[in-house]
């Protein structure tokens, strides 16, 4: 039985390689592609954090400076 498994294993062992390296470039196009799905939607997070920070920004900049300020943009309207 052994020497039956050996024959065939080494007859067959340039197709088992064959599918083995078939397996695992498969793999590793699916990873990648996983990984760049992955790393798009980090950026499209980072890209929405970036914005909300510098509308923040924006708002403190056109922000009254102090109470007399803040007590005239009430008065006049432009809050």
């Amino acid at each position: 039985m052994w020497t039956i498994l050996t024959n065939w294993f080494s007859s067959n062992l340039i197709k088992i390689i064959g599918w083995g390296a078939i397996a695992a470039s498969v793999a590793a196009v699916l990873f990648g592609a996983k990984q760049s799905g992955r790393t798009a939607e980090r950026y499209d997070q980072l890209k929405k954090i970036v914005e909300v920070k510098d509308a923040q920004l924006r708002a403190t900049l056109d922000a009254p400076r102090t109470r007399a300020d803040l007590v005239k943009r009430l008065r006049d309207g432009k809050f």
